[in-house]
């Protein structure tokens, strides 16, 4: 799928991942929808920049807790820009905590943000792609949703729910071409990282990752663009790591 003119709406679009993959997405000719519980500052300089690449951006205040305003997001793109082509979910946040730790109310926060969400996201966008015969779904899924991580039980359950929705819904939209992938994340240099001590750093570098090296959301950026415009890519989730899942030691 060529992106130049089709339209994408991006979730948690105002920082790191989100962000950066509006940017991508716009360089590749898209028009922008970018969905964010706020609207300031920030999400208004990503909108310039983008504007300022010639494609269109709207800006749509949207918790993606509360599937009202989920599906006000989708409407409120579709109404603007025309329709949907594609949708990336990347908003959502940490979420501490062991099995002891964590709260009930945390574990079904984690869920409502990103599991529920993706499902009433693709509920009011699929529709919308089918008429348009064609759609791309990428979700952000994460490392910590296919390893084992210590103090983080909500957060690895809710990003390892994401591969197989993702494996799912493909094969459910195939005959529709839509496609749905999702990207798994290792260490990537954004604010969801700034809780990480100097000597974490150092260890990740030195130990944990075979590239020596933390991610860039325009790593992440770029990959999501190719599943976005790749027509032959669907049911995946491709980790982007630096080899840190891989390794033995």
């Amino acid at each position: 799928m060529k992106l130049n003119g089709k339209v994408s709406l991006v979730t948690g679009g105002t920082s790191g991942i989100g962000a950066a993959t509006a940017l991508e997405l716009a360089r590749n000719g898209s028009d922008i929808a970018i969905c964010a519980r706020k609207i300031g500052e920030r999400a208004t300089e990503i909108k310039t920049k983008i504007e300022g690449l010639g494609r269109r951006c709207i800006l749509i205040a949207a918790d993606m807790s509360v599937p009202k305003e989920i599906m006000q997001s989708v409407e409120e793109t579709a109404t603007q820009m025309g329709g949907i082509d594609v949708m990336v979910h990347s908003a959502g946040g940490a979420v501490p905590g062991g099995l002891l730790q964590v709260t009930p109310e945390a574990w079904y926060a984690a869920f409502d943000v990103h599991v529920h969400a993706i499902f009433h996201l693709c509920r009011a966008a699929v529709p919308l792609m089918k008429k348009r015969g064609e759609g791309a779904i990428i979700l952000i899924s994460s490392a910590a949703g296919s390893r084992g991580c210590l103090g983080a039980l909500a957060y690895g359950t809710v990003k390892g729910a994401l591969p197989h929705f993702a494996r799912a819904l493909a094969r459910e939209l195939a005959d529709d071409h839509i496609r749905v992938n999702a990207v798994s994340p290792g260490i990537i240099r954004t604010p969801f990282q700034d809780f990480l001590t100097p000597e974490q750093v150092k260890n990740n570098i030195d130990n944990r990752i075979p590239l020596h090296r933390e991610g860039k959301p325009e790593d992440v950026a770029e990959l999501i663009a190719t599943l976005a415009s790749n027509d032959f890519i669907t049911g995946e989730t491709v980790a982007i790591d630096g080899g840190m899942t891989m390794r033995i030691v």
